[in-house]
């Protein structure tokens, strides 16, 4: 039984299941004569080019993404009056057959 690769591409998706060096897992994630996206040093799939500009607008957006979950998270357990806490009990749906 011949042995399976341990990288390559299916359906144009990149895999490598080698055990990455930190050489490689480093430099993998900083390659300046590459675009955006870049093939991740384990696993499937592509990761971020962390020498392109784009990389960092990416990242800022997401972190801004996520900030603002955690402040309306905050915000919302004080035990207000918002309109999910309002009531909880049970509703009644008439359902007109016509």
């Amino acid at each position: 039984m011949a042995d399976k690769p341990s990288s390559g591409e299916i359906l144009g998706i990149p895999y490598n299941f080698d055990r990455p060096s930190l050489g490689r897992l480093l430099s993998s994630y900083w390659q300046p004569d590459k675009g955006m996206l870049v093939e991740k040093p384990f696993g499937i799939g592509y990761t971020l080019n962390l020498a392109n500009w784009r990389s960092w607008v990416v990242l800022a957006v997401a972190g801004g993404l996520y900030y603002q979950q955690a402040q309306s998270a905050t915000d919302g357990s004080d035990g207000g009056d918002s309109a999910e806490s309002a009531d909880d009990g049970p509703v009644e749906v008439i359902v007109d057959g016509e």
